[in-house]
């Protein structure tokens, strides 16, 4: 069975996936490919194109397309629930009652609209609907390759109208035990004080979950926010996840936060500096999502982790890596698989998985993240030639010993290599590296490429031959998802990646996975002592990932980078040492 799964039914994160015969064969982000983060309001145009024209499959051959976005019923609790919790704003009350499924007839209109500039004939499409918290579900427990009873968990902003999911999976089957609805979310909560902190929600959670470290989450109590006795959680609407009238407004824009949460925290912090109170908050706020989600899993789940031990999870909030260490951490979890794109993006990969297992196919495991567009050396050649910065290049005979001098040697290495990731994190082919134990590299990457906020940490990627000694596990760890602490004798040998609480957000790579780069952390062993990079995505501030080789040398010249290796090709700026 083929099936083509789409997301973008949210406003944000379109993205397209494709499954044949239980395979994941391809996977992108539309924003990679129009160069607009996030890709709001966008259909999954180009991805599709992609996933389509790199299987080979025409439009007549797609047995269904998964959407995952689907009607919900009067009938269901849902509707009811949202339209009691927003009552001081009718308009919004009343739609959810007697038009509750205008977005769903919306986003299917587009959607096809789309499919037909892709070839698809309307009458012969078999657009299946899959609700937004089953779609985070299946790409969680589907592709976690576990056997057995599996806990799953999702948690986010919204979908239709559920936040958080509780169920299990079993035989391939998907079973639902509970879900909260709007705006009872941690996922909103958690976005509407990223908001307060001065950070775009869907962007900056991970800049206040990196902020929270430098505060004591004691300092403030923020247990006002919500309740939540284990079974059930109800948000503090008068404060947060508002809508309507209720919202703070400053410049003619809206914020999920209401006036009430200025009155008792204070002005709104602007800025990028990491100060006080604010560091304070998002302490806070991170210690207040960890303790609730925990209370969560153990009241909803605690029976079937009993069984089994495994727990799938995904959803936004199943980004949030602190809080995955921590679930990590409970005694009755063994296995824990986080989705790697967990977010809205990745609901296509839910979508196509829920279908074709309904369908009665196997669905495999997922391998890896390498699910994108990839480009041959003498791609990156032309790209080069053609491209008007004029750059210096010349073609590689040891692409690997080079990267490691330049790495050894302090020098940060734009690294373009293979398929491209799919989901928010860079993963070894679309990177920029540094050597960690070089002091200052992370510094010099926030200041002068990233341009981002000097106090945001940094990742290593790590050999799977010393991975265990540093953070002093074998839970498998290849996409970034957890943070592990660091062992002390590592402390200070790789001091570029360690964050100001003494943890790492680690990625393990193995051969299997990733063999060029794992060759390069074998290579940075042989000179540095250490099988450990400073890896952070191939991109600035603001900017999506880059895809194309033309991506990567627009973003190299708009930056202070001095080095790309593009598959087997080094460019180098004029006046660097190495370049043609």
């Amino acid at each position: 069975m083929i099936v083509l799964g789409l997301s973008g039914a949210v406003s944000h994160d379109a993205s397209a996936a494709l499954l044949v015969d239980g395979e994941l064969v391809a996977a992108a982000e539309e924003e990679r490919f129009i160069r607009d983060k996030h890709a709001k309001g966008r259909q999954a145009l180009h991805a599709a194109r992609f996933c389509l024209d790199r299987a080979g499959i025409r439009p007549d051959q797609v047995d269904a397309v998964a959407y995952p976005y689907a009607p919900i019923g009067l009938g269901s609790p849902a509707r009811w629930h949202y339209a009691a919790r927003t009552w001081y704003a009718p308009d919004r009350a009343l739609t959810a009652l007697f038009d509750g499924n205008r977005r769903y007839r919306r986003n299917r209109r587009q959607a096809l609209a789309m499919l037909g500039e892709l070839g698809f004939e309307q009458s012969g499409v078999r657009f299946v609907p899959v609700e937004h918290h089953l779609a985070h579900a299946s790409s969680a427990y589907h592709l976690s390759g576990f056997d057995g009873k599996v806990a799953i968990l999702g948690i986010d902003g919204r979908g239709e109208y559920a936040t958080t999911f509780f169920g299990y999976g079993e035989g391939g089957r998907i079973h639902k035990l509970a879900e909260f609805y709007e705006p009872d979310s941690l996922g909103g909560l958690y976005g509407a004080i990223t908001e307060y902190l001065g950070f775009e929600m869907l962007d900056g959670e991970f800049k206040v979950m990196g902020m929270a470290p430098y505060g004591d989450p004691n300092r403030f109590d923020f247990s006002r926010l919500l309740r939540c006795d284990g079974r059930r959680l109800r948000v503090n609407n008068r404060l947060v996840n508002v809508v309507g009238l209720r919202r703070y407004k400053r410049g003619g824009k809206g914020y999920f936060f209401s006036p009430k949460l200025v009155e008792w925290l204070g002005p709104p912090r602007e800025g990028d500096a990491i100060d006080e109170p604010y560091i304070h908050y998002a302490a806070a706020v991170q210690k207040l999502l960890e303790d609730t989600a925990l209370k969560l899993v153990e009241q909803h789940l605690g029976p079937v982790l009993a069984q089994g031990g495994k727990l799938a999870y995904a959803g936004g909030v199943a980004l949030n890596v602190k809080l995955n260490q921590r679930l990590m951490a409970l005694p009755q979890v063994e296995q824990l698989f986080v989705q790697p794109a967990a977010g809205d993006a990745g609901t296509a990969l839910g979508a196509a998985t829920y279908v074709a297992a309904g369908a009665g196919d196997t669905v495999q495991p997922m391998r890896h993240a390498y699910l994108g567009p990839d480009y041959s050396t003498e791609e990156c050649l032309a790209a080069c030639a053609a491209h008007p910065a004029r750059p210096q290049y010349r073609r590689l005979d040891d692409t690997i010993a080079t990267a490691a001098d330049i790495l050894a040697a302090g020098n940060p290495l734009a690294w373009f290599q293979g398929r491209m990731e799919f989901g928010p994190r860079a993963l070894g082919n679309r990177s920029i590296l540094g050597n960690p134990s070089h002091p200052g590299v992370a510094e010099r990457i926030n200041a002068q490429i990233k341009y981002r906020e000097r106090w945001r940490p940094f990742c290593p990627s790590v050999s799977d031959r010393v991975a265990a000694d540093i953070i002093g596990t074998e839970h498998p760890a290849p996409y970034m998802t957890f943070t592990f602490d660091v062992a002390p004798h590592w402390k200070n040998r790789i001091p570029e990646v360690v964050h100001e609480d003494g943890t790492a957000r680690v990625q393990i790579v193995s051969a299997a996975s990733n063999p060029r780069y794992h060759a390069l952390l074998d290579a940075m062993a042989a000179r540095t002592g250490n099988a450990v990079l400073l890896n952070t995505s191939l991109n600035r501030r603001g900017e999506p990932m880059v895809c194309s080789p033309k991506d990567a040398l627009d973003m190299f010249f708009g930056c202070d980078l001095e080095y790309l290796i593009l598959e087997d090709v080094l460019v180098t700026k004029p006046g660097v040492a190495g370049g043609r």
